[in-house]
């Protein structure tokens, strides 16, 4: 890619997008039930200030004020995410009419404004019940999953352009059951593992319930960075290439190759359960075709092997004292002097073309 100015090619949709839990509030009201986040929000120290979504921006009861604003905004597509425990409290069983009702309005709304609806089934907010009986470390989630898409697409298919099965899948594997950053703050290398093949295993099943549902288009979101190794030398190269694997490939090649990168089945081979959770025709399911890729971008990683941390302080870069994933034996450089977000994530744009 050039520095030169690109035009966007006709029928190019400006958007936004938010997280249910993020926005909506209500998490008691019409029969709602507790998600994870619910849960894990409640933990001392899990989230900064103690804050939880308990009311966050009052999106139930300002749906219709909202929707405006989106409309003055001028957007022409608005993705936003379905909570499951409002629709089905519980993980399974029947639907709770309110809560679909909720989602009726929204699409219908957002339809009345002329802004297409981009809707995602699942943006991390998993029903407590179901993580008290394994969560997305066990098989059974994943067939709870297609039940409650079936009863999604039933009543919001007519009025969905383009369904999003899962947001980024790595983040409620590999931060939900591995670093114990985010719900259900599990520190759990195998465990992560499988809950990775049961998202994937639950995102394959979700496609030909879509399919069934409506024309619309049917995709994915996952979060992709370009992993850059500090040096060239061979351990600096191979910890990049594990960066790579856990976060990129381990989800992008099942999904449209229908397999595991071997290196990481090698990497991960001994943990417990892992993936030996994968079954005869898993993969094949998972690699449904797609009528499109969402990417979510967020920044550039540079990395050294954790053998070379101090060699690497040493011509002047700031070095992480500690991974969240050990199994990885590698450790994050800054460079000094670089812009970034408030969150402290590197600037860099280009990263988007790697």
């Amino acid at each position: 890619m050039t520095d030169a100015i690109r035009p966007f090619p006709p029928g190019f949709l400006w958007g936004t997008a938010t997280a249910s839990y993020q926005i909506e509030g209500a998490t008691h009201a019409d029969g709602r039930g507790p998600s994870i986040w619910d849960t894990f929000a409640r933990r001392p120290g899990a989230v900064l200030n103690g804050d939880t979504g308990d009311i966050a921006c009052d999106h139930y009861h300002r749906m219709e004020g909202d929707l405006d604003l989106l409309a003055e905004l001028g957007v022409g597509t608005y993705r936003f995410s379905v909570a499951w425990p409002r629709v089905q409290p519980s993980g399974k069983g029947p639907a709770n009419q309110a809560g679909l009702d909720f989602y009726r309005r929204l699409v219908d709304g957002l339809q009345a404004r002329d802004i297409e609806p981009t809707l995602t089934l699942y943006h991390w907010d998993l029903p407590q019940p179901l993580e008290d009986e394994g969560g997305w470390c066990v098989r059974d989630t994943a067939e709870r999953f297609a039940d409650y898409v079936d009863l999604v697409a039933r009543a919001l298919g007519e009025g969905v352009t383009r369904w999003i099965t899962l947001n980024e899948p790595w983040c409620s594997s590999w931060l939900g059951y591995g670093a114990g950053y985010h719900a259900p703050g599990i520190r759990d290398i195998g465990r992560a593992a499988a809950a990775t093949h049961h998202l994937l295993l639950a995102h394959g099943m979700a496609v030909p319930i879509l399919r069934a549902a409506s024309e619309a288009t049917v995709g994915i979101t996952l979060n992709l960075g370009d992993h850059r190794p500090g040096s060239e030398h061979p351990l600096d190269v191979a910890a990049a290439r594990r960066a790579d694997g856990n976060l990129n490939r381990l989800f992008l090649e099942p999904i449209f190759h229908g397999r595991y990168p071997e290196d990481m089945l090698e990497h991960y081979a001994t943990v417990e359960p892992g993936f030996s959770v994968v079954r005869e025709g898993d993969l094949d399911l998972i690699a449904q075709p797609l009528d499109f890729l969402g990417i979510n971008y967020y920044f550039p990683s540079t990395v050294v092997d954790v053998a070379r941390a101090t060699e690497a302080r040493l011509a002047g870069y700031f070095v992480s004292s500690h991974d969240p994933f050990p199994d990885l034996e590698l450790r994050s450089l800054e460079t000094p002097g670089r812009d970034r977000t408030a969150m402290d994530w590197e600037i860099h744009a280009s990263g988007l073309t790697k």
